[in-house]
């Protein structure tokens, strides 16, 4: 029996419509792991498939629906990680990037927290950088033809995103506006200055100019 999907939800993009749908009506990202529960193999949603990510990089393989992408690459972005331009998360079509934006729980509703009880063990490990925890409020769907591997200093990887063809912002399902994307940005900047800070004047620096750079592609109102 195929369990429908949640009358909430936008209707399936074709590439997502070949995964499974939980016992709540949500769609399986592609990506997300499977683990032991009372009645057989669940899916983690808070935590990925660490095979399954060395396989999205190396075969351009969507994060989401587990297809080849095409030329254009779709990042899923916090509002600080399109100003660091660096991300954990390999990219996605463009659809399959925008139906998560406006439909994951946690990405479509600020108020939503991350679980952190009955974690399986050994849950954040392979998790690279140092990740801002809190829910922004905003989601950034960044389109580029290219992204770079590289090492985050403690033998994990992390992955940055090529230039910007084009960004669009969602909260709560629907476009963001630009004070919602620019309040997102002050919430989460102290954390950034705080990294910055214990690396010196230059890294200070740097933020600043990343922080203009993102600022470009701001909604327009």
């Amino acid at each position: 029996m195929t369990t429908p999907l949640r009358a909430t939800l936008e209707p399936l993009p074709d590439r997502m419509k070949s995964l499974r749908v939980d016992e709540r009506g949500y769609p399986v990202p592609w990506f997300v792991v499977w683990v032991d529960g009372p009645d057989g193999k669940v899916p983690e949603f808070r935590a990925m498939d660490v095979d399954k990510w060395v396989r999205a990089v190396k075969l351009r393989l969507c994060w989401v629906c587990g297809s080849a992408l095409g030329r254009w690459l779709a990042f899923v972005l916090g509002p600080m990680c399109a100003v660091t331009r660096t991300t954990s998360e390999p990219p996605c079509h463009r659809e399959c990037a925008e139906w998560s934006a406006r439909n994951c729980p946690f990405l479509s509703d600020p108020r939503a927290v991350r679980r952190e009880g009955n974690a399986p063990p050994g849950m954040g490990e392979n998790t690279a950088g140092i990740p801002i925890t809190r829910n922004p409020g905003v989601a950034a769907v960044w389109i580029t033809r290219s992204f770079e591997v590289f090492n985050d200093g403690t033998g994990k990887p992390l992955i940055t995103v090529g230039e910007a063809e084009s960004v669009s912002w969602w909260r709560e399902g629907r476009v963001a506006t630009r004070a919602e994307v620019e309040d997102s940005i002050s919430g989460g900047m102290p954390a950034l200055l705080t990294a910055a800070r214990r690396d010196g004047p230059f890294a200070i620096e740097q933020l600043g100019e990343a922080t203009r750079r993102a600022a470009r592609w701001y909604p327009a109102a």
